[in-house]
């Protein structure tokens, strides 16, 4: 598990870094074509994030078979860093990271403030695997039953938490860009 969320922390923070540098710090202005075609590709995410809501939400309906955990799953504390490395790109959830990065095409680094800032936020963004690891460092026991505990509500909760976020998220990421057009 340590080895797969540092691999997913470190993609985080490639990612928004990789995205300012392709900027060369410098944003696109507003109402120009690069600008507009960053809040289209927002548009369209949050779009997208919105079907998958509702698409999940009438699924939720329908009666589902049980499904094994995926095989790899219970190999996850076990596995090299090398398989972490390459599966860690396929479970991030690459809509929310599109989102984020398009945002992120916007950031005007210019003081060591915002800097600050983007490293925070890649930090706040992290903190659950964070926390996780110390707290498995700390207490490996009641870590160990609080994980157990934590899968179990994950398993039964998965649905809400993907419906509500992506409403959430897509609503605010058509909304805030559709204002940041017409403004």
């Amino acid at each position: 598990m340590m080895k797969l969320s540092a691999t997913r922390r470190a993609l985080l923070v490639g990612v928004a870094f990789a995205t300012v540098l392709a900027t060369g710090n410098n944003p696109p202005k507003p109402n120009t074509a690069p600008s507009l075609a960053s809040l289209a590709v927002r548009i369209a995410l949050g779009a997208g994030l919105v079907a998958i809501a509702i698409r999940d939400r009438r699924r939720m309906r329908q009666p589902k078979k049980p499904k094994p955990p995926p095989k790899w799953q219970a190999h996850v504390d076990n596995m090299s860093p090398w398989f972490a490395m390459v599966l860690a790109p396929t479970l991030q959830p690459w809509v929310l990271i599109g989102a984020g990065a398009a945002t992120v095409v916007e950031a005007k680094l210019s003081s060591w403030q915002s800097y600050l800032a983007l490293a925070g936020f890649c930090v706040l963004a992290s903190a659950s695997y964070l926390g996780m690891e110390i707290y498995a460092g700390v207490r490996p026991d009641k870590s160990q039953a609080l994980l157990a505990r934590f899968r179990t509500w994950i398993g039964t909760h998965t649905q809400q938490v993907i419906i509500w976020g992506s409403l959430v998220i897509g609503l605010w990421l058509v909304a805030d860009s559709i204002y940041l057009i017409v403004t």
